[in-house]
């Protein structure tokens, strides 16, 4: 008897990326200490092909007041299977004359050079914003050769942070967590607003994704929202992390939380899209993925997509509190 070729398409089920489970991941990187407020991770992961191995960008963070304190210190590390790393670059928040450092985006681009897209607290205006560094490998970034990309102020925003880049064609797509002033915001003052530099943990702004686009990487266009916050379990915050390409969907991970309390825990959402300018939410009724310990939180997802598996890395809370980098991989 003929089977159909493809079981999902058979049942016309087009483009869906397979999830996985939090419950069996491995441990890549732990926190830099115990407790809530101590994590590692906000990753970029890649493989390349030309040196067979995977590479991935992570932050330690500690709680304030707890020094060398917030995203004090990041890394890159190899790996030959994609879960045992060896770190092979770092460099400290003193060396972006920053009070932290966040997420960055790890591409090797069309010509073999590598850039690292990374965010950091502007020291001109406290809000966050997103430089460049190239090197010709991912140990040989140099900070002090960093350049601006896109600024808070060059959009008229209150923060921009967490950039994921992806190469389509020739054109780069940068998608970016912005923050955009609230009403009650916009009366605050600045004092208020980047006092803590940081106006994400202040409840004056809400979280959106937006999209930049570049014909050279480095040169962006602001191109709005790409997508909105949403009304429930992600009304405060809608961060998308990363996304699994199954044509004709770019299936998005998103980072969600209902208020500014859940600012630093949040959980993983679903999004689609068909042209990376505009999402349509899939669980707005609550996430799709969580940590089963402690606030919940499983957030800063990235996946390596390769032939027969993807592998899934991400920040994920631990019974005490603090959040571990860890990896999943799904056939």
């Amino acid at each position: 008897m003929d089977r159909p070729i493809g079981g999902s398409l058979s049942r016309k089920w087009f483009g869906t990326a397979p999830l996985f489970d939090p419950t069996t991941a491995v441990v890549v990187r732990e926190a830099p200490g115990p407790g809530a407020g101590n994590w590692v991770g906000a990753c970029s992961a890649v493989y390349d092909d030309a040196t067979d191995k995977f590479y991935i960008y992570f932050r330690y963070r500690r709680p304030r007041g707890v020094e060398p304190d917030r995203g004090f210190k990041c890394c890159i590390a190899e790996s030959s299977d994609g879960i045992e790393f060896t770190d092979i670059w770092s460099a400290s928040k003193d060396e972006f004359d920053t009070t932290s450092m966040e997420r960055a985006s790890l591409t090797k681009c069309l010509d073999g050079i590598w850039r690292l897209y990374i965010s950091y607290v502007d020291p001109a205006d406290s809000r966050w914003r997103i430089d460049v560094m190239e090197a010709d490998s991912p140990a040989g970034f140099d900070p002090a050769s960093r350049r601006k990309v896109i600024t808070a102020g060059d959009v008229g925003l209150e923060g921009v942070k967490d950039p994921y880049v992806v190469t389509i064609g020739r054109k780069y797509y940068m998608l970016i967590s912005y923050a955009a002033v609230t009403p009650e915001g916009a009366s605050a003052g600045a004092a208020k607003l980047h006092g803590t530099s940081d106006a994400y943990n202040t409840g004056l702004v809400k979280s959106y994704t937006g999209l930049a686009t570049s014909n050279d990487g480095l040169n962006f266009e602001w191109q709005g929202c790409a997508l909105d916050i949403g009304t429930g379990w992600d009304a405060y915050e809608s961060r998308i992390t990363s996304v699994v390409y199954l044509p004709p969907a770019f299936n998005a991970f998103y980072d969600g939380t209902p208020n500014v309390e859940g600012n630093y825990e949040e959980k993983t959402g679903l999004a689609v899209s068909t042209d990376l300018r505009a999402f349509d939410r899939i669980t707005p009724d609550g996430p799709a993925i969580v940590s089963p310990h402690a606030s919940g939180a499983l957030r800063y997802v990235d996946a390596v997509q390769m032939d027969s598996r993807i592998l899934y890395y991400f920040e994920m809370a631990r019974p005490d509190g603090a959040h571990d980098l860890v990896v999943s991989v799904v056939d």
